[in-house]
């Protein structure tokens, strides 16, 4: 099945090449639970950039915010504080219906997610491009028959070399998910209770005692040196 965004995946326009491809700027999302005394009961927090299209892997247990960043670098769900920009348009201040020509939201049967706004479509800018420039993919369905781990894994590169960026998020029950994310993705995000950490490529990623620790069995043999994560370029 080829995922449908609605427009043509491969246009070029309205592309600044100034800016970089996603900026996710002191992003932050607090659900409370309460009226006169409201008790925090969860909080998201990010801060990265990636310059360049790509392949960037996300992972990370239930629960802990993985959906919730992919809906905020959409636009389907209001920041508490920060902002996101795609090529240098805050997705936020963009008109609903045009969102999903910056980044759009694939979640698992590609439904996409209904958009939230803080002011009338009337007073929002128009996108500034025509076909989505960032693809988020959230725990496809992968089939390991008739070739659609292939299928998919070519698809993703030909985003990457049409100039889009793309997020491949997998919760991972299987060895061939761990190669899923090994061939495909060049960094990685792990996401732990609302904590967003950045790794550059996949050695940095499986030498980390938090994701060793999410994977259990299929981490593998321990690293014989941890490496430290660190930001993406």
């Amino acid at each position: 099945m080829t995922p449908r965004c609605g427009f043509d995946c491969w246009g070029y326009e309205g592309m600044n090449t100034n800016a970089p491809l996603l900026k996710v700027e002191k992003i932050a999302k607090q659900y409370a639970r309460g009226v006169l005394r409201p008790k925090v009961t969860f909080r998201l927090a990010a801060d990265f950039e990636v310059a360049s299209p790509g392949v960037v892997g996300v992972l990370g247990p239930n629960g802990s915010g993985k959906t919730t960043l992919f809906e905020l670098m959409t636009g389907s769900n209001l920041p508490s504080a920060g902002r996101v920009l795609v090529n240098g348009q805050d997705i936020h201040r963009v008109r609903t219906r045009e969102r999903d020509r910056l980044a759009i939201h694939y979640h698992q049967s590609y439904q996409l997610r209904s958009f939230q706004r803080n002011r009338p479509n009337f007073m929002l800018d128009h996108s500034l491009s025509d076909s989505p420039l960032v693809h988020l993919f959230d725990e496809p369905q992968f089939n390991t028959q008739d070739g659609y781990i292939g299928f998919m894994l070519d698809f993703f590169r030909t985003l990457k070399a049409r100039g889009r960026l793309v997020f491949l998020c997998l919760h991972p029950n299987e060895p061939y998910h761990i190669d899923i994310l090994r061939q495909s993705c060049e960094r990685f995000i792990f996401v732990q209770k609302g904590t967003v950490t950045q790794m550059p490529d996949f050695d940095t990623l499986m030498g980390d005692e938090r994701v060793r620790a999410y994977l259990g069995a299929l981490a593998g043999p321990a690293q014989a040196q941890q490496q430290r994560p660190t930001p993406l370029p």
